[in-house]
């Protein structure tokens, strides 16, 4: 075997090497593999860490906003879809998570299939300030300040009178809640989208900058 073989051998043994991880998981069709391989590439890095809301925290931020059956749920910031994936199995609503990072959005596909609400949930990736989900009856949040302050002239002014938003740990700036509570010394707040609010603070802010 010459030089030039042995290196082309060396490199074919790196490539299988390094693609190891990205197939190691089971992935029975070609669509999930290509969800796999592509789990470690964001559109752009996101705006925050994934930080799971404990569940507790998930059950209550469900009750604040009086989840019932016929509600639209959306997750802004989705992570594993334990929102989305509780509110399907819990109350029987249709929900939407969004996550701009590809890993997140697989973690919550196999959640929702191991709890059997692949019916009732789906799962996009894609930039929570360009997504539409104008449908939404209830929408919840586990962001940052800056990113609440800047995502609410999009909540207010998309957003049909009466939509419930609930942020796990933050709140809107100046827009103030209308309840605010504490599981195990967790903050969660709740606002209703109307006209006097969308006309006071449906103004984009510079607060978030």
């Amino acid at each position: 075997m010459n030089a030039s073989t042995i290196a082309a051998a060396s490199l074919a043994a790196v490539i299988v090497c390094a693609a190891g991880p990205l197939v190691a998981r089971e992935t029975p069709a070609a669509g999930a593999q290509f969800l796999v391989a592509q789990a470690a590439t964001p559109a752009r890095t996101p705006d925050v860490i994934f930080v799971p809301t404990p569940q507790q925290v998930v059950d209550e931020m469900l009750k604040i906003a009086a989840v019932k059956k016929g509600d639209v749920l959306y997750d802004l910031g989705s992570g594993d879809g334990r929102i989305v994936i509780t509110a399907a199995k819990r109350f029987g609503v249709r929900g939407t998570g969004i996550d701009i990072d590809p890993q997140r959005i697989a973690e919550a596909n196999e959640n929702a299939k191991k709890e059997g609400v692949t019916q009732l949930v789906t799962f996009k990736n894609t930039d929570l300030f360009t997504a539409d989900f104008r449908d939404a009856t209830v929408v919840t949040l586990y962001l940052l300040p800056r990113l609440n302050v800047k995502l609410r002239p999009k909540l207010l002014n998309e957003l049909k009178n009466g939509t419930r938003i609930v942020s796990h740990a933050f709140d809107m700036g100046d827009w103030q809640p209308e309840k605010h509570v504490k599981v195990d010394g967790r903050d969660v707040y709740f606002w209703t989208v109307n006209d006097l609010a969308r006309k006071k603070f449906g103004q984009a802010s510079t607060d978030h900058k």
